[in-house]
């Protein structure tokens, strides 16, 4: 059984958003012991030179104001290390992720605390992790030339460790909604809790 699960919704669209349905169902199918919610329709700051430059100064040499800087991104982080499953409800948008969760993705790899650089390459920090992404779509089908959003959240997540991921798709609504949304359900029912 899962015992924590970080929920993230990227859908610019509160009401109506297919993403978000098939993210709270799967929610609902891991019956975890805790939930915690991330909306990114609230939206995140956008990296800044000044956050670049806190995140790159050693802990124990940053001012307050670069902790100050770094300190949503460091809630983020914790929020992230703490779950042992990430689902992740993602419309495509112009055929790769929205900003919103981009903006995330930038906030939470950060050196040195969810990947690091070897002689060998990077290595991931965040290992033993399960992430669940509903991706949906209007016309772009997962997988294909023009779908930049999955292999991207694959390897972003792998690059900080989490190689664990599983895609639920419900892409080219705008072809056959209805066939779409039962092949993502069959997938959800299928998922292991």
């Amino acid at each position: 059984m899962t015992k924590t699960v970080l929920h993230i919704d990227s859908s610019a669209r509160r009401e109506g958003s297919v993403s978000r349905d098939l993210s709270a169902k799967i929610v609902d199918r891991l019956a975890a012991d805790t939930v915690v919610r991330r909306d990114l329709a609230t939206p995140l700051p956008m990296l800044s030179e000044d956050w670049i430059n806190a995140n790159f100064t050693p802990a124990d040499q940053r001012s307050d104001e670069q902790k100050q800087l770094l300190a949503q991104s460091d809630a983020l982080v914790e929020e992230l290390k703490a779950a042992d499953t990430l689902v992740i409800g993602a419309p495509i948008y112009n055929f790769a992720v929205a900003s919103s969760l981009k903006a995330w993705i930038d906030l939470v790899a950060r050196v040195g605390v969810t990947f690091k650089y070897t002689d060998q390459g990077p290595v991931g920090l965040l290992e033993g992790k399960r992430a669940i992404i509903a991706l949906a779509s209007g016309g772009t089908e997962i997988g294909s030339s023009i779908d930049f959003a999955s292999g991207y959240l694959r390897y972003m997540l792998g690059f900080m460790g989490i190689t664990d991921v599983e895609i639920v798709a419900a892409d080219t609504l705008a072809v056959d909604a209805d066939a779409a949304l039962a092949r993502a359900n069959t997938q959800i029912e299928s998922l292991a809790a």
